[in-house]
């Protein structure tokens, strides 16, 4: 089985409702600052590992995740974490 290099719909699901309190309740965790450099400006939510479900051939919702594998970062540090880092793919 090929594993799209894609999560699909991911950009459209982080408008959903789910997303948008999972992320409130992440932000609202990390004190609405960035976890690496204390920023409070353009936060993201990151995921530190994806999960990839193999009997249904896709990847978990955005806020199916633990909160424990979530973390809030600044634009900045949410960019040069993707460049220097590759997100692990769990499979289940």
């Amino acid at each position: 089985m090929k594993v799209a290099e894609t999560h699909g719909t991911y950009g459209a699901s982080l408008f959903d409702i789910r997303w948008k309190q999972k992320r409130n309740i992440i932000l609202d965790r990390d004190n609405n600052k960035c976890v690496i450099c204390q920023d409070v400006h353009v936060l993201q939510v990151h995921h530190r590992q994806y999960h990839f479900i193999n009997r249904l051939n896709k990847f978990k919702e955005p806020w199916d995740y633990p909160n424990e594998l979530l973390i809030t970062l600044c634009a900045a540090c949410h960019k040069r974490g993707h460049r220097k880092y590759k997100i692990p793919t769990k499979y289940f």
